[in-house]
């Protein structure tokens, strides 16, 4: 073994010795030098006497979730504000505007995730999403970025998690397109941490290969973490930013920045708040947003008891309807504050098939889930807000998730996609006096309009035909 690892590996021996996982080292003699300091570099990245935590509490003894008593909906803001509500919106909104010019929000994306499950291989942030011209996601959240620089005259600055996964091709994903014409100052990725994937029957961590960990991302709950670790809200605190908005890499039609809802959550003072979609039905698989005990929580759709799901109100809409999408405001303080001392979001417990190499050595592909994999999700740390607000999006301007692989009569993937994408952009061109063919397909840039107002109809086309396919 060279001098330079001898030190390394032996502390990592009576690292694993502590929590018995030794056998992570077993094929250590066997690599070569890049090998072994690859196998070191990961093992030092793994916080094991957490691992060793979490073996005994969600791998030997399987979390159970029980239903608390106190479970009420949690109030909304709805989309479109009642008579006594239009006042609140306007100084809401221009609350949010101001904030926008005063240097004080920050746009994060989540992008830790690979296109696989979409048969692409690459990060899913450059996967071409829009239905013409075929941009990457990437480049719909940049193109939005500019267009809200040209509106309020400042850069948004932006931050972008990865995971160790896509970090280095994601990097320079941004690089080759010279960062979609955002200064590269204002544009910080950084990655998330990794969990070991566990044997669901003995907890020991899995080896990807003779020296590779079974490594995943540790969920977008990471996210508040990472932000600390990288660096990057120093940086944010730095720059005089005070607000966090929060979204994910899979939704080209996602308010990158929302002034209305921005304003809403700083009138209110709250720590962190929230988007929701009224549910399409009641067992859709979006979880949902309650009170427990006035604290607000997420239930998970899988969690919530029929009885709740199915409980309508007098008028017949659902009474547990708001749904969670992902999408939050976040202040700068609060996240700073869940960094003080031990990081405290739970740990969710997922069984997965995952591909490991056996103590010969030879590739096992399982069949069945072996292995539990273990990540944090970020509502949890809505429990432990002094105060949050829950906002209505309108799902048909602002919601075109791409999460599956395109099939027949498929959902948030990305026919259906596009097809949300032109219908919107069908619809603001209708509401400026231009004829649109039922079966055109129309992409309208970001960098045109985030909002219909942006649109002067002097620079539209009288008409668009049947079946023409027109990029603005």
């Amino acid at each position: 073994m060279p001098t330079s690892l001898s030190p390394r590996y032996d502390a990592v021996k009576q690292a694993l010795a502590d929590v018995d996982q030794e056998h992570v080292l077993r094929f250590f003699d066997e690599l070569d030098e890049a090998g072994r300091d690859r196998l070191l570099t990961q093992i030092e990245g793994v916080d094991w006497p957490e691992v060793a935590r979490l073996v005994e509490s969600h791998v030997k003894n399987k979390p159970t979730f029980k239903l608390p008593e106190n479970v009420k909906p949690a109030p909304w803001y709805p989309h479109t504000p009642g008579p006594d509500q239009s006042d609140r919106y306007a100084e809401a909104r221009a609350l949010g505007e101001q904030l926008i010019r005063d240097g004080a929000v920050a746009a994060f994306t989540v992008a830790g995730g690979q296109g696989t499950r979409l048969g692409f291989d690459g990060p899913k942030g450059a996967f071409p999403a829009t239905p013409v011209t075929g941009k990457p996601l990437f480049q719909c959240f940049a193109d939005y970025l500019l267009k809200v620089q040209d509106r309020y005259g400042v850069a948004v600055p932006y931050y972008i998690m990865t995971s160790p996964i896509n970090d280095e091709v994601t990097r320079a994903f941004w690089a080759k397109h010279d960062h979609f014409g955002l200064d590269p100052a204002n544009v910080m990725i950084f990655p998330q941490a990794m969990m070991p994937a566990l044997d669901r029957e003995t907890g020991r961590v899995l080896l990807a290969a003779r020296d590779s960990l079974a490594l995943s991302p540790n969920g977008h709950g990471g996210s508040l973490k990472a932000l600390h670790t990288s660096g990057a809200l120093a940086d944010m605190k730095q720059r005089g930013v005070t607000q966090i908005s929060y979204t994910q890499v899979d939704n080209p039609m996602v308010r990158l920045v929302d002034p209305l809802f921005l304003g809403l959550h700083a009138a209110d003072r709250a720590q962190m708040s929230s988007k929701m979609l009224p549910k399409r039905e009641p067992l859709e698989k979006l979880g949902n947003f309650c009170l427990v005990d006035g604290k607000m929580t997420v239930i998970e759709y899988s969690d919530l008891p029929d009885e709740y799901a199915y409980e309508t109100l007098e008028n017949g809409e659902l009474r547990f309807r708001a749904g969670s999408i992902a999408i939050h405001v976040i202040h700068v303080d609060f996240v700073e504050s869940l960094n003080r001392g031990a990081f405290g979001l739970p740990f969710h417990r997922a069984e997965k098939k995952v591909a490991f190499i056996d103590e010969n050595g030879a590739e096992r592909r399982p069949q069945t889930p072996n292995a539990v994999k273990l990540e944090t999700f970020v509502f949890d740390a809505l429990p432990m807000c002094e105060a949050s607000i829950v906002y209505e999006a309108d799902r048909h301007d602002e919601f075109a998730p791409i999460k599956n692989a395109d099939a027949e009569n498929c959902t948030d993937c990305p026919s259906s996609s596009q097809r949300l994408q032109s219908d919107r952009a069908k619809a603001w061109l209708t509401s400026r006096g231009v004829r649109v063919a039922e079966d055109a397909v129309v992409e309208l840039s970001q960098r045109t309009a985030i909002e219909p107002d942006d649109l002067d109809r002097a620079g539209l086309p009288d008409s668009i035909g049947p079946g023409e396919r027109v990029s603005l």
